[in-house]
């Protein structure tokens, strides 16, 4: 049944080089296309002293070759405040650094930025402008204008988030020829570790970055009883104005400059402790000595730890400070930081590291897919030889710890995780390493709540300091709506709110996208659901949020004139970089009634006593489109009006939103809402619809994150052959030896994405259990229990600590596809005394599901499920 299905579709794209003749066959072995071979790379097994007995590492036999493989073989560590990238080198070891807060351009660069806002005397001009767009896309023949130019603006000072440049440890003449080398990334304690031997002298580095200490740090130990001898220092990327490296004491060296521009102020301190002490000695720059350089001699144990900052304030991006973001200079402020991280011994901070990251990543949660470690090959060996048609359950596993180590390790600053996530080589990163909210920076989170990664505190900060304030002017003079606030596809940190020009392209395909605020309120909504989120906070942060953002598309959805049929509709719109600016795209429709909903739901617990708001919501909520609507092929329609292509391979699902990570689909109840629709018929043309949208490679992009978009539907739709085979293609295809997520894989130096490396989780999450929102309380809370488990993992496997809405926290394993030792545990529920909801447990997906338990949920409940 669902496998013959499976193999139908997947043997429909199997001849998929016809289609794109520039791709190789699924199966072939394609690495060798993608990257350079690797500089002293051998296969002679190495000793494997200290790599996890869990298998559950990244970890290989040669340090990484060049700074053009950064983003393929570079292994990264962070804090959220800082970033590094570590190459592994033993005569010379290189580490990338990063800040997550160094951006060029912005108001550092120019004081007059206006977060791509037109003037104020401009915006009559432009409510007349728009006025006459919607009523063209009401009058036109085809639903259709040509642009919004209108409504667009510069880009100028827009900026990046920048690299700052490289800290290198050289050995120079004490190095001599290695053997045995292993380094490894250890997901299970947060540590990047290399080893290897220089004849019978053996040699060991740790790297980690310390949340608590806001401080990353180098260590290494050699056995010779003489010590060794090396030296640091700093080396700037050379477009980075204002750069001064010099000594701040005798152990301790000061990097300090400006982004390009020049714009904002950064400063680095690193300092050197040895085992004996006093083994290091910091050098000026001289006529012979053109950096300062910190030399170290005779020591057994050498350990660097950094700080850096910049003059960035999150804080001061409103009105009431010109929109400046202008802190302090950094430099008192580090002076503290690294006092209090170097003033503990090596084995303080690092313990310090290691508790911080069980307590946060590993104790909560934990997923076992029955996998079994193979320590016969290294990690890039297991990748070269992945293919979709095989898979390996091992590095599965291996990628979804990862996803979840990557967004611990970026989200926790000050700025939620970027494009990438806190990593970027250059000054200028791709797509400025900036949040498009069209689905990356959702996608980047997807996996947060689910497996319990408490990361969104800068997430909340970030929307509330850097999107309202400047979002209030952008709804007031792009729309003429004078309350609430938008922000469109692309955001800086610097309140970039405004829809971007890029003469002498039409922006308006992935720039016309005001829905980027309401999107993301689907986060906020769950965090309060799930648990992580309490009252206070929803009061706070989460409600003020989401009002905002509702209290914007009330006045932004119109009665549609052009299909007369009483709805209301957003008008222009942009399905997410699809060329017609329409009406009623069904993305928009969706997510706006979503967001309807989730104001209901919150409303009683927000402490706000606006009860005509509320009753506005409710009033435009009854006659708001639903986006649900089947086309002349059986598809779901991307457009109110029918004008899907049966070719269209785009690399965005925005219409399948409702199946997910949506809910418009996926908890349509079995009766029907929509006058003539059936859940049947709905889930049918969401099928027909994914199916023509293909496997997420076409010839308008090649990314990792839309085929982990796709993964997560087939599992939606209880198809665990096709997710697991849509997963396993994104991992082939997609995923680069250090398993980064690669966007333009084949490429002399890929670009590295994060999303798909954090999406990943969420997709198998997705196959594994699967609860989606209701548009009530009142509605029960369906909790589906291995809803696409795929042949490959369905031996034995178990789900500890997950999460689902309604602050539930379950666990259960499984043997031979069958669940056992289902528990519920109402542990978070954050909502008023007395809550109570209504729960279905179910077994299975599609036409196989089957209900095992119904019953009443309440705080304190341990539910356990017979099967």
């Amino acid at each position: 049944m669902k496998s013959q299905g499976a193999l139908r579709f997947i043997q429909s794209f199997l001849g998929f080089t016809e289609r794109w003749p520039f791709m190789t066959s699924v199966g072939d072995s394609w690495l060798g296309q993608k990257y350079w071979p690797l500089e002293g790379s051998s296969h002679v097994h190495s000793n494997l002293p200290d790599l996890p007995s869990t298998g559950n590492a990244l970890w290989y036999r040669q340090p990484a070759s060049n700074t053009s493989t950064w983003s393929t073989e570079w292994l990264p560590i962070g804090n959220g405040y800082l970033g590094a990238m570590v190459a592994g080198g033993t005569k010379e070891d290189m580490i990338q650094i990063n800040i997550e807060s160094l951006w060029s351009g912005g108001p550092f660069q120019n004081a007059s930025y206006t977060g791509g806002n037109p003037a104020v005397i401009q915006s009559s001009y432009i409510s007349s402008e728009l006025q006459r767009i919607r009523q063209e896309v009401f009058d036109s023949s085809n639903g259709e204008v040509p642009d919004v130019a209108a409504l667009t603006y510069s880009a100028d000072y827009y900026g990046s988030f920048s690299g700052a440049g490289y800290l290198i440890n050289s050995r120079g003449a004490a190095a001599s020829a290695r053997s045995s080398y292993t380094r490894w990334l250890d997901l299970d304690s947060g540590l990047l570790k290399s080893q290897w031997s220089e004849g019978s002298i053996t040699y060991n580095r740790e790297y980690f970055c310390s949340y608590p200490t806001k401080s990353c740090t180098a260590y290494t130990k050699t056995s010779s009883k003489s010590g060794d001898s090396s030296s640091y220092h700093f080396d700037a990327l050379p477009t980075l104005p204002n750069v001064k490296i010099t000594c701040f004491d005798d152990s301790t060296l000061q990097y300090t400059g400006q982004a390009e521009g020049p714009s904002m102020k950064y400063e680095f301190l690193a300092r050197v402790q040895t085992k004996p002490p006093n083994k290091a000695r910091c050098i000026a720059p001289s006529a012979s000595n053109s950096t300062a350089t910190i030399k170290v001699t005779g020591a057994t144990e050498t350990w660097i730890t950094w700080v850096a900052g910049t003059n960035y304030n999150i804080n001061a991006g409103d009105a009431e400070n010109d929109f400046s973001f202008e802190g302090p200079d950094p430099h008192k402020g580090l002076v503290k930081d690294l006092a209090l991280a170097t003033s503990k011994t090596y084995a303080d901070i690092r313990q310090l590291h290691l508790d911080d990251y069980e307590d946060g990543l590993t104790s909560k949660f934990s997923l076992d897919l029955g996998q079994t470690p193979d320590f016969s090959k290294a990690t890039d060996e297991q990748v070269e030889a992945y293919t979709a048609d095989k898979g390996n359950v091992h590095l599965e596993w291996v990628l979804f710890n990862y996803g979840r180590y990557m967004l611990f390790t970026s989200g926790r600053g000050v700025l939620p995780s970027n494009l990438q996530g806190v990593w970027a080589r250059d000054t200028g990163a791709p797509w400025s390493g900036d949040y498009h909210a069209n689905i990356n920076t959702q996608m980047n989170y997807w996996a947060a709540e689910t497996t319990d990664i408490d990361v969104t505190a800068s997430l909340w900060d970030y929307m509330l300091k850097t999107w309202v304030p400047r979002g209030e002017q952008t709804a007031s003079i792009l729309y003429n709506t004078k309350r609430g606030w938008a922000t469109h596809n692309e955001m800086n940190i610097f309140g970039h709110t405004g829809m971007k020009a890029f003469p002498p392209w039409n922006s308006a395909q992935w720039a016309n996208y005001p829905l980027a605020g309401a999107w993301m309120m689907v986060q906020v909504i769950d965090h309060l659901d799930y648990g992580l989120g309490d009252l206070k906070w929803w009061r706070t942060q989460g409600w003020p949020l989401l009002k905002g953002t509702a209290e914007f598309w009330l006045d932004n959805i119109f009665v549609d004139l052009r299909h007369d049929d009483g709805t209301m509709v957003v008008n222009p719109c942009n399905s997410p970089e699809q060329i017609p600016v329409t009406l009623g795209c069904a993305h928009h429709q969706q997510i706006i009634w979503e967001i309807f909903n989730g104001i209901e739901k919150g409303f009683e617990y927000s402490g706000d006593s606006d009860v005509r708001f509320l009753a506005d919501v409710r009033a435009k909520k009854a006659r708001l489109d639903r986006g649900l609507h089947i086309g002349s092929w059986g598809q779901l329609q991307e457009w109110k009006i029918d004008k899907d292509l049966t070719t269209d391979t785009h690399r965005h699902l925005s219409h399948l939103y409702g199946l997910y990570p949506g809910y418009a689909v996926a908890s349509y109840p079995d009766g029907g809402e929509v006058v003539g629709l059936s859940r049947s018929k709905l889930l049918n043309a969401t099928r027909v619809s994914l199916e023509a949208r293909g496997i997420g490679t076409g010839p308008d992009g090649d990314a990792g994150w839309e085929k982990v978009w796709r993964a997560a539907c087939w599992a939606q739709l209880g198809e665990p052959e096709l997710f697991y085979w849509q997963f396993k293609y994104a991992v082939e295809r997609n995923f680069g030896w250090n398993l980064f997520s690669l966007y333009n894989p084949f490429s002399y130096d890929p670009i590295f994405q994060i999303d798909a490396n954090l999406g990943a989780p969420a997709a198998v999450m997705n196959a594994l259990l699967q609860a989606p929102d209701t548009a009530s309380f009142s509605s029960p809370l369906t909790i589906t229990i291995l809803p696409a488990l795929p042949s490959a993992w369905s031996a034995k496997g178990s789900l500890k600590g997950a999460r689902v809405r309604g602050g539930i926290g379950i666990s259960f394993s499984w043997v031979k596809g069958k669940p056992k030792d289902i528990v519920l545990k109402f542990d978070r529920v954050v909502k008023k005394a007395g809550w109570t909801r209504e729960i279905r447990v179910v077994v299975g997906g599609g036409s196989d599901a089957k209900e095992i338990d119904r019953f009443i949920g309440k705080a304190g409940l341990v539910r356990k499920v017979k099967v």
